[in-house]
């Protein structure tokens, strides 16, 4: 399996991470986290779901948990807007390089404002996708953040 974008970063990094591959066949009944969280069997809180928006027109990437969704108002207000709305899906998958439902918030094409919900720091490890459908990556919070030049704030419900 080749590396994606998202993978060379954390490799480049050095930091520690586990690939969690799976069948992303049924994704379209139920979304790909959904779809992530049945295969792999992991907690719905703990695997989390990569969104772009626009606040205040600036394409931005919101990491919620698959259990919960974005507060766009919220991830207005943590983005230091005052208004977003979901991105039109081609813009995200040409601005990020992935596909919907791969998109990695690490590894894009270009990096865009990000914030990651507060919630991730609750856990010793998250699951975010690792940058194309049926794999996930697994790592800790923090170097999600750090790599992604995140901030955190509550931004999911």
């Amino acid at each position: 399996m080749a590396a994606t974008p998202a993978v060379r970063v954390l490799e480049r990094a050095r930091v520690a991470h586990t690939l969690h591959p799976y069948d992303p066949e049924h994704a379209s009944d139920q979304g790909h986290g959904e779809a992530a969280v049945a295969a792999l069997g992991a907690d719905p809180r703990q695997v989390f779901k990569t969104l772009v928006a626009r606040v205040d027109g600036v394409l931005t990437v919101a990491v919620v948990p698959v259990s919960g969704t974005l507060d766009l108002k919220a991830l207005a207000a943590a983005a230091g807007g005052r208004k977003a709305v979901m991105a039109d899906p081609a813009d995200a998958e040409r601005t990020t390089g992935y596909v919907l439902g791969g998109i990695s918030p690490l590894g894009q094409r270009k990096a865009l404002p990000t914030v990651v919900d507060e919630s991730a720091l609750e856990f010793g490890t998250v699951m975010v996708s690792a940058g194309r459908r049926g794999l996930q990556v697994e790592l800790a919070p923090a170097d999600l953040v750090r790599l992604t030049r995140a901030r955190t704030a509550p931004i999911g419900r």
